[in-house]
């Protein structure tokens, strides 16, 4: 079974975006083992002369997360038209690195707008020579508003866009 790690880019514990990863590994628990990783807030801020030599212990051990899976998902919501600066954060620590070098991507913003935001993430992804495809960018809408009070998506159209995504991910993945 492959192993795919989910990166929730929202600092909020009832975040939209780690309801979308939560709804994600119900639609592939016979297909892959998917790890969250949704509390960014751990990684201390990004220092240049840490990062290639002495990189702090959670440093390393996001960094691992990255390294072992087959595939990386990031779901994130825009913040102010860009990322979030705890996922930026965390993207900054692994440049030193060659972990997201050819790795499959699946891209996921889902904000009230969302459109920088995404436009971003694809372009930081493309810099650190991520694997991903526009079946593999997701922008959803008022991500909010998908769910019920239970945690539970209830719109029909974003399920069928997250079935699509997942499909286009295991294609990549098996490339």
């Amino acid at each position: 079974m492959k192993n795919v790690s989910a990166i929730i880019g929202s600092a909020s514990a009832n975040s939209s975006n780690l309801k979308i990863a939560e709804h994600i590994a119900g639609l592939t628990k016979n297909d892959f083992q998917l790890t969250i990783l949704k509390d960014l807030k751990s990684l201390p801020h990004f220092d240049p002369e840490l990062s290639a030599d002495n990189p702090p212990k959670a440093v390393v051990e996001f960094r691992k997360a990255i390294t072992s899976a087959d595939a990386i998902i990031i779901c994130t919501p825009e913040y102010v038209y860009s990322i979030p600066s705890l996922l930026k954060n965390a993207i900054e620590w692994c440049i030193a690195t060659t972990v997201f070098t050819d790795k499959p991507m699946g891209l996921i913003t889902a904000a009230a707008g969302g459109e920088k935001g995404h436009e971003q993430l694809q372009l930081i992804m493309k810099t650190v020579m991520a694997k991903f495809t526009n079946e593999t960018a997701l922008l959803i809408h008022g991500g909010k508003g998908k769910f019920d009070l239970e945690g539970n998506l209830t719109d029909i159209q974003t399920e069928g866009q997250l079935k699509a995504f997942v499909d286009a991910l295991k294609k990549l993945m098996a490339d």
